[in-house]
């Protein structure tokens, strides 16, 4: 038997070296901790960090250009307008919602003549800037599908280049306000949107023309603006089945 294991001063050094060597390992983990300190980034974090720069630009322009003060202001006014004013009765909606009586009335009356609709103009025409940024807003509703610079998707043919949206503004009013179905040939690709599009009949004259021009204006393209005259007449078409490439005038 080894007479130094009972002896305490070497069970007392050993006990030393071994608290020793523990605390010299937790001032290590303690330094690391001190320079590595900072919050772990997840990756919601990190998804969040262009929004919290945008909202930060955003309330830095509001802030330079109009004061805390003035928007209270203002709240206080229009709130008093808005408590103020009274309901004006319309006898005829511009909006159609479709399977209405009224979608259902206009839907029964006779086929519309396009050939004026379709009269060829001008195509150097100004269109107006106002009329593009009411389309801008109102294409939201079709980026979904047909992309956000109008390059398309797996099922939702393209709106770049596409003939359909170059051709007779009839085709793009119908298909507007009755949705489509079935195949339909873009560029030379067969698209066949499984349901089809949906109908936007809810939309009004003004939306519907606004969106067109600006479709028939971007990416791209270059045809004459749409007018709100020329979407009234084809309000009967609210409420019909949707309408298929059959049905639509060649481009």
């Amino acid at each position: 038997m080894d007479p130094s294991r009972d002896n305490p001063i070497i069970r007392f050094t050993t006990f030393l070296w071994g608290m020793g060597t523990f605390l010299i390992f937790a001032l290590l983990l303690a330094v690391i901790w001190f320079f590595n300190r900072a919050e772990p980034t997840t990756v919601e974090d990190a998804a969040a960090q262009p929004r919290y720069a945008t909202r930060a630009k955003i309330d830095a322009a509001e802030a330079a250009n109009i004061s805390p003060e003035a928007i209270e202001s203002a709240m206080v006014v229009v709130s008093k307008q808005l408590a103020s004013s009274k309901p004006v009765a319309i006898e005829t909606p511009a909006q159609i919602v479709p399977g209405s009586e009224t979608s259902k009335k206009l839907a029964a009356a006779p086929a519309v003549d396009t050939k004026a609709i379709d009269a060829p103009a001008a195509a150097d025409s100004p269109v107006d800037p106002a009329v593009m940024a009411t389309g801008k807003a109102q294409f939201m509703l079709c980026a979904a599908c047909h992309g956000q610079n109008g390059e398309g998707g797996p099922i939702a043919p393209p709106l770049a280049g596409s003939e359909w949206v170059a051709g007779p503004v009839s085709n793009l009013v119908r298909i507007q306000l009755r949705g489509l179905q079935g195949p339909i040939t873009v560029k030379g690709k067969e698209y066949n949107m499984p349901g089809g599009m949906a109908a936007l009949g809810f939309q009004t004259d003004e939306q519907i023309a606004g969106v067109l021009t600006y479709v028939r204006n971007s990416f791209g393209n270059k045809a004459p603006a749409v007018k709100a005259e020329q979407v009234t007449p084809l309000r009967g078409e609210v409420g019909k089945p949707q309408i298929t490439a059959a049905e639509l005038t060649k481009p």
